[in-house]
């Protein structure tokens, strides 16, 4: 992929490639709906719990489990996006069911959007609900050893934080959808006005600036209809789990914008679901 970096963007070309809804006309609103009306349908139908992993108001999950079985279950815990801005778990349950058709437990986050917390205390915070959901993995029926992490947008960025090997949380398996990996290009755009990222603390969050080695097997995708910076960052951010022999499945999802490929993330029937099973129910 030949894509321009973003250090040879104007202030505009940078805005415009950072604005993931100019590849549908601005209007992101109806793709928002469909989280929530999934996810309502999945609370309705399933029994799940919701915990507690900190003191803070948005420091909560929601947790689908399977029925019993003879071992503990394997958890994908998701991650929202909505450029660490907006969103919240409660519009992230919309793939619980088809991850509990298929065995496995589902774990729903959530974390103090910006202004309130900066992405540096994002990223700590999930931190924390990931380390508490494999300290109580026990009593919460799931398996602390075959943890998958998964988000979209802002959040395969969060998951990608999760995945790193320096992280002491180690995970099995990571599912990035849409994400940015460099976060250094939003520094001068309207994004950054709620996040306040300098240079310095953009590149500390970085994934693809941090160590990679280590990283766990991987799928790494956007959709066809997105702009070129979203995909070259995906692009790039494969490539550097390549290069350090992470094993990473790495693809374009055809007819797919940036708002709603998410909602194949455990589909069997699309190659993001199968990716994202592979990796969620290897044994």
């Amino acid at each position: 992929m030949n894509a321009v970096g973003w250090r040879e963007l104007d202030a505009a070309a940078r805005e415009r490639e950072l604005s993931p809804s100019s590849c549908i006309g601005g209007h992101y609103q109806p793709f928002i709906a469909a989280y929530a009306q999934r996810s309502a349908a999945a609370r309705a139908r399933l029994a799940h719990q919701t915990w507690r992993y900190g003191d803070a108001a948005a420091q909560q999950l929601d947790l689908f489990l399977p029925a019993p079985a003879a071992a503990p279950a394997p958890l994908l815990v998701f991650i929202h996006g909505g450029y660490w801005q907006e969103l919240s778990k409660q519009e992230s349950a919309f793939a619980a069911e088809q991850a509990v058709a298929h065995g496995a437990a589902f774990a729903a986050l959530g974390y103090t959007l910006a202004p309130t917390a900066s992405v540096a205390q994002i990223v700590a915070e999930c931190r924390q609900a990931l380390a508490w959901l494999q300290h109580h993995a026990a009593r919460l029926g799931v398996n602390a050893q075959r943890v998958v992490v998964a988000g979209s947008s802002a959040g395969a960025h969060l998951a990608a934080m999760l995945a790193l090997p320096a992280t002491g949380a180690p995970v099995m398996g990571a599912v990035l959808v849409s994400g940015l990996y460099e976060l250094e290009p939003l520094v001068g755009t309207s994004i950054n006005t709620a996040l306040g990222l300098t240079p310095a603390a953009a590149q500390a969050v970085s994934p693809a600036l941090l160590s990679l080695a280590g990283f766990p097997p991987s799928a790494v995708c956007w959709g066809n209809i997105e702009t070129a910076e979203f995909k070259r960052q995906g692009q790039e951010f494969a490539q550097r789990l390549q290069q350090v022999n992470t094993p990473c499945r790495v693809f374009e999802v055809p007819q797919r914008n940036h708002f709603d490929v998410i909602l194949d993330l455990t589909d069997a029937a699309t190659e993001l679901g199968r990716a994202t099973l592979a990796l969620l129910l290897q044994h």
